[in-house]
């Protein structure tokens, strides 16, 4: 699988389980998995010697950890950087996206 095979997968699960909600936006779906690929593959850190092929497959590993970066993120778009917000009768709280993204290791190099 291609990295943008992942993205074009991932997005497709998402937009099932999101497009009844009433804010439902493709494109903005789009570019959240786009950046959920990009911040994982950024925190892996892969080597210079890893080819498309092997970033692809081992991204594919964090399938679950880029949807739910991706969700996590989608849900945000107007509440950024709040960690808690109440309207209302309705009190929201967001979790750290380090919580998230604390199963993936980065690769390090051995001196």
């Amino acid at each position: 699988m291609t990295i943008a095979e992942l993205q074009s997968q991932i997005q497709d699960d998402l937009e099932t389980e999101l497009k009844s909600d009433t804010d439902y936006s493709e494109n903005l779906l789009e570019i959240k998995v786009r950046n959920a690929i990009r911040e994982v593959r950024t925190r892996r850190n892969y080597p210079a010697s890893y080819t498309e092929e092997k970033i692809a497959a081992d991204l594919e590993r964090f399938y679950s950890t880029i949807t739910a970066l991706a969700v996590y993120e989608y849900n945000q778009v107007g509440a950024e950087g709040q960690s808690l917000h109440t309207e209302d009768d309705v009190q929201r709280s967001w979790y750290s996206k380090d919580e998230i993204l604390g199963n993936v290791p980065a690769f390090v190099k051995v001196l």
